[in-house]
């Protein structure tokens, strides 16, 4: 069923608005925190497959201004771009290293480059849309069962080492999530259409948004677990500013980091040491970014590890 004498399928179009509203909940809530940079992956991603979902649900359309070819570039494009950053999200999101070569270098020579050659190039040339899926597909298939080999050996790794994290049923689910992506070029070859396009690919996402929710449920009850654990053990300011010391954090990078570790928010610390918000947020990216952490749970966590460590650094 085709949506207001458009292209796009109605499945097509319920997912767009789903995901456009989960979109801008997930912002609203990124800005208060834009040091949650797995909620900015998270984002990337959704806008992504939005904006695959509108233009592969309204092109190719004749009566639209656009010319056909320049519709069945944007489409095609938005799909491969799309698919090129999914290595990317999971080598951030989910933290695995492995697959740095995928998700920076072989998504451009495998995906992206397939597709500027056959679908950009070649097609403006013969306008043959089907000579384009013909060969311009393989490189991509053939990539993607790489990706997924890749993907998957760099989660049983990750897991294996953190067996205090490990959830068997989260592995399964990242590997559902990846299959949808796999078979797009499967799809795209065979041309099975829009609403099993749809599915497939938004359904990937379903999958992964759980995974996302989950994960943030988790962190929040560790965090807020620990932030109570922190201020029933008592403040050892000299140790944090021993190990501030070690992770080179400025004094007032020290100071606000030991008002986190008190269970200061935000507003909070701005208000105590007379500065705005947006310094105080500055000042924690700061200190996140010194530290090589994520949350404010992890950063303490570094600091205190860190006094075992290097217990004969000294203050001057």
């Amino acid at each position: 069923m085709l949506l207001f004498e458009t292209e796009m399928h109605v499945v097509t179009f319920i997912f767009v608005v789903l995901e456009i509203t989960m979109f801008f909940y997930q912002f609203t809530y990124y800005l208060s925190r834009p040091e949650d940079k797995n909620r900015m992956w998270y984002l990337i991603l959704l806008f992504l497959l939005i904006i695959y979902n509108i233009t592969g649900g309204l092109f190719p359309d004749s009566k639209m201004p656009l010319p056909i070819i320049l519709q069945n570039i944007l489409a095609y494009g938005s799909g491969f771009l799309t698919a090129a950053y999914f290595p990317y999200y999971f080598y951030k999101g989910f933290h695995l290293k492995k697959i740095r070569f995928h998700a920076v270098y072989g998504v451009f020579y495998f995906l992206l480059l397939p597709y500027l050659i056959f679908f950009v190039i070649v097609y403006s040339i013969n306008n043959n849309l089907d000579f384009a899926i013909r060969y311009g597909i393989i490189i991509p298939f053939f990539y993607s069962l790489v990706l997924l080999w890749a993907i998957q050996r760099a989660i049983r790794s990750k897991y294996k080492q953190d067996q205090a994290s490990h959830n068997s049923w989260e592995v399964i689910a990242v590997y559902l999530a990846l299959i949808p992506w796999v078979s797009l070029t499967v799809i795209t070859y065979f041309k099975l259409g829009q609403l099993i396009e749809a599915i497939c690919t938004n359904g990937g996402l379903v999958v992964i948004t759980i995974l996302f929710i989950h994960r943030n449920i988790k962190n929040a009850k560790l965090e807020y677990k620990q932030l109570l654990e922190f201020n029933t053990i008592g403040k050892r300011l000299p140790d944090l500013k021993l190990n501030c010391k070690h992770y080179q954090l400025t004094s007032r990078e020290v100071e606000i980091m030991h008002l986190i570790r008190d269970g200061y928010k935000h507003k909070m610390i701005a208000e105590a040491l007379f500065i705005s918000e947006k310094t105080v947020r500055k000042h924690v990216q700061n200190i996140y970014t010194k530290v090589e952490a994520t949350n404010k749970v992890e950063a303490i966590n570094k600091l205190e590890q860190n006094i075992q460590t290097t217990p004969n650094l000294s203050l001057n």
